[in-house]
């Protein structure tokens, strides 16, 4: 870009920020700012607990599409049967950064490190809003577009791809979690996770 061109700033936080370019140099760039808005963070927001693959490719589009559609907290889950994978949180906060840009928000996702199942459970204990785990086992299940509310945050739990084990849906179902199903298909990992960013919202926003 060149001198006296505008562009749009933002800290991810919610703040916006209009700003022309006064001195376009190579190492730096100095703007002089000419309005500054507060973004409003959508009402309802989603989180997603996910085992992620060992495939590193397949994690980072999942995290750029997911981000592109909204999503607030993404909580990688160490599950059981989870493939072991390198997890570079600098790079992963890029990708983040770059997919929120791309996409004109003002927002920047929460990504926690990974933390085992169990532990999650015990933090999510008392937390508000609605609380899903999608599961492939052949139980009586209800599609996730049914049972959410409107007005509630949403949080989602997808394993990895061996699913979770039996053991690990009890203790989800015991923690007060909800079972649902994404549709008659076999999804992968990163598959499921952008169904339930889209089925949120069309549920939502559209």
């Amino acid at each position: 870009m060149k001198k006296s061109e505008t562009l749009i700033l933002t800290d991810g936080k919610g703040t916006k920020i209009s700003a022309e370019i006064t001195a376009p140099e190579r190492k730096r760039c100095v703007v002089r700012v000419l309005e500054i808005e507060k973004e409003k963070q959508q009402a309802n927001k989603l989180s997603v607990g996910i085992a992620f693959t060992k495939n590193k490719s397949r994690n980072e589009w999942f995290l750029e599409k997911a981000t592109e559609l909204g999503v607030a907290f993404i909580y990688p889950l160490l599950t059981e049967r989870s493939e072991k994978e390198r997890f570079n949180l600098s790079r992963y906060h890029q990708i983040l950064v770059a997919a929120m840009l791309q996409s004109q928000q003002c927002f920047l996702p929460f990504l926690g490190e990974p933390r085992k199942l169990n532990s999650f459970l015990k933090e999510r204990k008392n937390a508000a809003g609605q609380q899903f785990i999608a599961h492939c086992l052949k139980d009586d299940k209800a599609p996730l577009l049914s049972q959410l509310q409107k007005g509630n945050d949403c949080l989602v739990l997808i394993g990895p791809e061996g699913d979770f084990s039996p053991g690990e849906i009890e203790d989800c179902l015991t923690s007060g979690f909800i079972p649902v199903t994404l549709g008659s298909r076999r999804l992968r990992t990163e598959t499921a996770g952008l169904y339930v960013c889209t089925v949120f919202n069309a549920f939502h926003y559209a």
